[in-house]
């Protein structure tokens, strides 16, 4: 993954019609003026499991107000801004995509937390991270556009702290991926490889992570997508009442292939936790 590719994923309908924030704020009469960290928990938890999937991390990690935090693919910042929120943590939140970090900047420094919050826009693997710099790592389905696993754990192991721990939510290949499930991935997913579980705890062990937990999530995962899709179809008037139907097909269509994906078996969902070994 280059930085040129803020373009490509793009075809990800996830990530077009980003307008639709600005477009909630305003029907909601928030379009100026301060916000609260939950006055946008609908809009900026692209993730699965929204609040309950990041205060599992902040569990899980122990995290607290004295640890530095690199959030890799950060989106609109909504899991950054929660942690900065609840536990005081420090927060390098590193986004690709241009539009996606200037809103999550603006929506950052209206929530008053940019004092907490550091919004770097680039790619993961080009930007210079400190060495033994972050306490933790925490990413919500992010690695699946990186292929370049190697080169991508290499810099994380690095930028951690001796006993620093990684904790990333992700896609798997939990069976074989036929060829249609393989195009469907790349094109609408922008997931071009993916490891099967063998092959994940591989790659982080030869980057020197260790104590490494793979906790299956298929399942969970795809109850989650089929109830989001649901939810949405039946929601479909309100939300035409806030957006448009651009913005409707978008997202119904990346709802839909979602629910295909982990619906057939393929694909899998994966939390990770690890520490880095020195």
């Amino acid at each position: 993954m280059t930085s040129s590719d803020d373009q490509t994923i793009k075809q990800m309908k996830l990530y077009t019609q980003m307008e639709r924030v600005e477009r909630a704020l305003r029907a909601r009469g928030l379009d100026t003026g301060p916000l609260r960290v939950e006055d946008l928990i609908d809009l900026d938890q692209l993730h699965y499991g929204g609040l309950d999937a990041v205060d599992h991390a902040i569990d899980a990690l122990e995290l607290t107000g004295a640890h530095k935090v690199l959030d890799v693919g950060s989106g609109l910042g909504g899991p950054a801004r929660y942690l900065a929120d609840r536990v005081g943590a420090k927060i390098h939140a590193v986004e690709l995509q241009p539009d996606l970090n200037g809103l999550a900047q603006t929506l950052t420094q209206r929530c008053g937390l940019e004092d907490r919050i550091e919004h770097v826009c680039g790619d993961v693997l080009t930007l210079p991270l400190s060495p033994h710099d972050h306490d933790a790592i925490v990413s919500w389905l992010t690695v699946l556009h990186i292929p370049e696993r190697a080169r991508l754990f290499e810099r994380l192991h690095t930028t951690l702290k001796p006993q620093g721990q990684l904790y990333f939510e992700d896609f798997y290949a939990r069976q074989p991926l036929d060829p249609a499930t393989q195009k469907t991935l790349a094109k609408d997913v922008f997931c071009p490889y993916l490891p099967d579980q063998d092959q994940y705890l591989a790659d982080l062990g030869n980057a020197g992570f260790e104590h490494i937990v793979f906790e299956d999530m298929s399942s969970t995962w795809t109850a989650f997508v089929t109830e989001r899709l649901a939810a949405f179809e039946a929601n479909a008037d309100a939300f035409m009442a806030e957006q448009d139907a651009a913005t409707f097909d978008a997202l119904h269509h990346f709802y839909t292939v979602m629910v295909g994906l982990f619906t057939a078996g393929q694909l899998g969902g994966v939390r990770i936790r690890a520490s880095a070994a020195r």
